[in-house]
């Protein structure tokens, strides 16, 4: 008989990792009666940064059409502590556990300043995107899907089409 740590080892089926997410999805929103969020959390961190600077946006337009979601937690300056936080702490504690057992980590130097610069620039616009769409692939894509939101289809399309062309311009310009 296998033990454990060889059972987790091995690569899972993709229905299995699959249904797990959807039951721990399930039961996020059963426990602290919302759908998963991460882009969330980074932008409460964000906030939180801006005000420890002295910079309080709490009044720009986005906050103020978003209050239900951050009213909450601005009026209570739990900006660091709070369930987007303990959520996005998990994700990375799980994913470093997941790679660790799967004997994955790997740590990679940057192969210079244009990959440095490509990674930055990607990042932030993918930062934006997730904002302006109401979340990422997990809120407007694993979160809104199931729910039958129109906005997750939308996204969906949209993120299967920007997946082709970001692969045409990788494989054409910089592989």
């Amino acid at each position: 008989m296998k033990t454990m740590i060889e059972w987790l080892r091995k690569p899972w089926p993709y229905w299995v990792g699959g249904a797990l997410l959807g039951i721990f999805n399930v039961i996020l929103l059963a426990i602290s009666g919302s759908v998963w969020h991460i882009t969330t959390g980074f932008l409460t961190w964000g906030i939180g940064i801006l005000d420890l600077i002295g910079i309080k946006i709490y009044n720009w337009e986005f906050f103020r059409i978003f209050n239900y979601t951050y009213g909450d937690i601005i009026l209570n300056h739990n900006l660091f502590i709070n369930k987007y936080t303990i959520l996005n702490i998990g994700v990375i504690i799980g994913s470093l556990i997941a790679t660790l057992l799967s004997s994955q980590f790997k740590l990679k130097r940057l192969k210079g300043k244009k990959q440095t610069i490509l990674a930055l620039v990607g990042g932030i616009i993918m930062g934006y995107g997730a904002r302006i769409t109401s979340g990422c692939n997990i809120g407007s894509f694993f979160s809104g899907i199931p729910s039958f939101s129109l906005h997750a289809w939308v996204y969906w399309i949209f993120v299967v089409l920007g997946a082709v062309a970001g692969t045409k311009i990788l494989s054409k310009y910089l592989i």
